[in-house]
This record gives structure tokens, sequence and C-alpha cells, in this order.
């Protein structure tokens, strides 16, 4: 059986006495409040606050914030992103965080009880810049179909 992963990496365009991020700001706690009573959720990364990880950083590159969790399911952790109120946050990212143009979230499958470091979450996501999709790392695009998650999970 497997859980999937995901990280989620980004610049903030300012800091939380910034007006244009008072929005999110305001709001972190309540999402990231929502997303651990979403059914399917098993854990998120958290700073030493306990709330969030806007204090923990990319390796190699200090600037970059990250959001990195572990769900059940894949159905489970899209009805979190597009179907709560981080929907709308996720659709006014590119008011809170610069926008590159290479991905910057991945995901990939996970033994049950594992909780993956932010090394391994790197390592994801540079293999997955540099080689594509792949049964190690993909993006929202590439999940498998129904029947493949299904015979993932029994296998």
């Amino acid at each position: 059986m497997k859980h999937i992963a995901q990280i989620n990496i980004g610049r903030v365009l300012g800091g939380p006495d910034d007006p244009r991020m008072a929005d999110f700001f305001a709001n972190l706690a309540k999402v990231n409040a929502i997303a651990e009573r979403m059914p399917g959720f098993i854990w998120r990364l958290k700073d030493e606050t306990g709330d969030s990880a806007m204090a923990l950083h990319w390796p190699g590159d200090p600037t970059m914030n990250v959001n990195m969790s572990v769900w059940e399911t894949p159905e489970a952790l899209g009805t979190f992103v597009f179907n709560t109120v981080h929907r709308n946050f996720y659709a006014r990212k590119h008011e809170f965080f610069e926008m590159p143009e290479r991905p910057t979230v991945v995901l990939w499958w996970v033994d049950v009880g594992h909780i993956p470091t932010l090394e391994e979450a790197k390592e994801r996501l540079d293999h997955y810049l540099a080689r594509g999709a792949s049964d190690f790392a993909f993006g929202w695009t590439d999940l498998p179909s129904a029947a493949d998650w299904a015979a993932r999970r029994c296998a």
C-alpha cells in the first residue's frame, strides 16, 4: 500500500508586513488547519512554531519557502487543493509568489508510515525537472489512472 507525498516550493513576494501579502499570511493558519482536518490527511511539514513551514527553507536556497505533506490518496490531496478555500489562494498564487518557468510542485509515492525529508523531496523535484514524469516523481497532470492507483495500493 502507498500514500502520496507532495512538495510545493515558492519564493514569496514579501513578508508578513508587506501589504501585498496580507491576505496570504492572514489565512495561512486557517488553510493549514483545514488541511489537517481533511479526510485522507496524514502529515504536513511544520516549523518550530508548529503552525506552518514558512521558516523552513529549500536545501541550497534559503530564499525558497516549502510546503510538504503526505495524503492517503491523490484524490484526498486533490480535494483539499482544488475543492476547499485553498483553491482561492492557489488561483491567486501569482499575487503572492514569484512564478518561475520551471515546475515547483512534485508528487511521489511513499510507503505507508514514511515521512519524507526535505532532502528526499529535493531529490524528487530535481529528478522531475531533469527527466520528466516517472514513477519516481510526477506532477498533477501525470497522476496515474484509477486502475494504476488501485494496483499500486494493493502492491
